[in-house]
């Protein structure tokens, strides 16, 4: 059976570090990374003469949505070329949508595949130190007001994603220690080759 498997989590839980490692082991698969589009997305801001500030109102308003239909609409079309697709985004406002999650798992599955959603759960001090390491523009405003930030976003597993219809299958990834990525990334492999 295809899969299209959504690695998601809020900023900094390590999403990307573990999907491209799920994309190693998996072999045979169509990697996509929301954040791929972020040059193009630049350019819309200046385009537009606007700030860059993906937590501006001009991001919410003109880039943030467009953003998710084209990482979706490739993985869509990836599935016709191969039988497992990863997705590596945080879909945060999504995952608390159960009427998102049943349309987007209906749109997988009209696709002949299945909708696994990988949760990666990471404590929250964990990622803010994990935000400072990676040093990149997209979170100079989340660091500098993060207090702000922090209270904008919940870093526990969506009680959407544990409702029926929302998912095919939910795996929950921890990783906020060495040991725990260990343990889970052994768990995934075994799941995710079923």
């Amino acid at each position: 059976m295809k899969k299209l498997i959504l690695v998601t989590s809020p900023p900094a839980c390590g999403k990307t570090f573990i999907s491209k490692q799920l994309a190693k082991t998996l072999k045979h698969i169509v990697y996509l990374d929301k954040d791929t589009l972020i040059p193009l997305s630049k350019q819309v801001f200046i385009a537009a003469n606007q700030e860059i500030n993906r937590s501006s109102d001009f991001f919410e308003t003109y880039v943030r949505n467009v953003e998710y239909t084209v990482v979706i609409d490739l993985a869509l079309e990836a599935l016709e070329y191969e039988d497992l697709v990863l997705i590596n985004a945080p879909f945060t406002r999504e995952i608390h949508d159960l009427q998102y999650m049943q349309n987007f798992k209906k749109q997988v599955n009209d696709n002949g595949a299945e909708l696994v959603v990988v949760w990666v759960d990471t404590d929250v001090e964990v990622c803010h130190q994990r935000m400072i390491d990676r040093a990149s523009d997209r979170d100079t405003w989340k660091l500098e007001h993060w207090d702000e930030y922090i209270a904008t976003r919940d870093y526990n597993l969506p009680e959407v994603l544990q409702q029926e219809g929302s998912t095919d299958h939910l795996l929950i990834f921890h990783n906020s220690s060495d040991e725990e990525f260990a343990e889970s990334m052994k768990a995934m492999e075994e799941e995710l080759l079923k």
